[in-house]
């Protein structure tokens, strides 16, 4: 299979507007301004920032973001690689939280004890992925070894270097809110102590010193209405479109199906999310599932010919408590811990698209919206969409929503509807897909396809701010180093859709017709 070589399309955000007041934090005395910023506008992002911030978290260059052009026979071993990256950043991040008094008496012991052996580490690794690439005949990117060096993120610090202002988006006709977002302020990290537990000078806050923090919250009654593009009929968006609607019901992981695996980016490593996925439709989903596999497994959905696999982040409450994979990779080990939430609901649907019919997806299909490193990663990739029951017209992309009582946080995602017409997958996992154009077309020869789009309800007790301290947080499970940002919920889903269903679908939304 030929691997798509273009470069991902930026997608245009919707019209900038000033979102939250400024969030004054208790104990540093630091003021925060959150901005709704455009993508487009550089250095939006407008914050007070303090003097002598200390070093939050790692922030590396994500290497497999670069990796447009992978020969297959180079993609199990550069897997492999990318993925050992990622284990060595959450080692050198644990050093990180573990060494503050150290830190403390040396300012140069960030970079001689942890960020020079992480360079080295990488340097390594990426050495391998080069050889990976080159021994199957591949040309690796020129100057790799530049994406070795990182850096301390301080706790006042943008994503991206002070970029900010919103991912990917505005998938046309039913952007579901997938950006314009805010940039990721990581404001008043150093909460010293929560939950009762001194987390010590630098502590990032929740249960596990790895946040969130009080910042990472906001009132979804301080939220402007009507400040993101959010799904809408389509209907009513204009002719020559395919207005119809599929929805299959395959439960909220009833089951308690849930591994730390990723077979998408970390096919045959174990722990390669390091961060617990709820599983519904496919049940045989980890990372060393086949396609032969998952095409033979059972399903949880209703219709039995939908055997794909739909998976995201676990939502978790930090009430001192833990679960069943307390101090076990993906869990405790990997600084998630608290009490893991099932969903109320969870709605799976597919649309189509606001200019055209939509054709089949093929079967073995792979699609990641949304990106796990987006704290430090920057938003470029970034696709998170919060509310709150009965405040659905109100969304946040870099905070959790408050909700009143009655009320039900709300995760929405809405994935890629255009497709190569080529591949079920491309090296960097993004460039065979992309988002439409500001006027719902697809661009460059892409193919319109349904598209998906996930909503999770969750009946979580809003958590407890007091003298900026959070108490009884909730949060999407993330790699330590992202400290449980919300900027980083993600989505994923394979299609295994038996043909003829995949058939109907398309000839129901093409038809206007609402089925499942």
């Amino acid at each position: 299979m030929g691997r798509n070589t273009r470069k991902r399309r930026t997608p245009l955000a919707t019209k900038a507007i000033a979102a939250s007041a400024a969030l004054a934090l208790g104990g540093g005395g630091l003021i925060w301004a959150n901005f709704y910023a455009s993508a487009h506008e550089e250095n939006s992002a407008n914050q007070t920032k303090s003097a002598g911030a200390q070093i939050a978290t790692i922030q590396c260059p994500d290497v497999g973001q670069k990796l447009t052009d992978v020969p297959d026979g180079a993609r199990q071993g550069v897997d492999k690689e990318l993925a050992n990256l990622d284990k060595q950043i959450s080692e050198a991040y644990t050093r990180l939280a573990s060494t503050r008094q150290a830190q403390a008496g040396d300012s140069g012991f960030v970079n001689n004890a942890i960020l020079g052996p992480l360079k080295s580490k990488r340097v390594a690794a990426l050495d391998r992925i080069g050889i990976n690439i080159r021994r199957v005949g591949g040309q690796a990117p020129a100057n790799l070894e530049q994406l070795a060096e990182c850096k301390g993120m301080a706790a006042d610090a943008n994503t991206n270097d002070g970029q900010a202002g919103g991912g990917q988006n505005n998938d046309g006709q039913n952007d579901g809110g997938q950006n314009d977002g805010g940039q990721n302020n990581d404001g008043g990290q150093d909460q010293g102590q929560d939950n009762g537990q001194d987390q010590g000078q630098g502590g990032n806050g929740g249960q596990a010193g790895n946040g969130p923090a009080a910042a990472d919250f906001i009132n979804i009654e301080d939220v402007q209405p009507n400040s993101r593009n959010l799904p809408n009929g389509l209907a009513a968006n204009g002719d020559g479109g395919s207005t119809g609607s599929f929805t299959t019901n395959c439960g909220t992981n009833e089951n308690e199906n849930r591994n730390s695996d990723n077979v998408i980016v970390a096919p045959g490593v174990s722990n390669g999310a390091q961060h617990q996925h709820d599983y519904v439709g496919n049940q045989s989903n980890n990372a060393f599932a086949s396609d032969e596999d998952l095409a033979n497994a059972q399903t949880s959905c209703q219709n039995q010919g939908d055997k794909s696999s739909y998976f995201w982040p676990v939502l978790r409450i930090q009430d001192g408590s833990q679960d069943i994979d307390q101090g076990q990779p993906g869990g405790g080990q990997d600084g998630n811990v608290g009490k893991i939430v099932e969903p109320a609901e969870a709605q799976l649907k597919f649309v189509g698209n606001r200019t055209s019919d939509v054709v089949a997806m093929p079967k073995a299909l792979r699609i990641i919206t949304g990106d796990a490193k987006s704290f430090t990663n920057g938003l470029n990739n970034a696709n998170t969409s919060w509310s709150c029951t009965g405040f659905e017209d109100r969304q946040v992309t870099d905070k959790y929503p408050l909700c009143p009582e009655g009320s039900s946080v709300v995760r929405t995602s809405n994935f890629q509807s255009c497709w190569d017409g080529q591949n079920i997958d491309s090296a960097n996992h993004r460039t065979h897909v992309d988002f439409v154009e500001a006027d719902g077309s697809c661009s460059n020869g892409f193919q319109a396809i349904p598209q998906l789009q996930v909503r999770l309800v969750y009946d979580v007790p809003a958590p407890q701010i007091n003298n900026g301290q959070v108490q009884n947080a909730f949060a999407v499970d993330s790699f330590p180093e992202q400290l449980h940002k919300p900027i980083t919920d993600h989505n994923d889903f394979i299609n295994f859709f038996d043909e003829n269903v995949m058939n109907e679908m398309v000839q129901c939304i093409n038809n206007g017709e609402d089925c499942q």
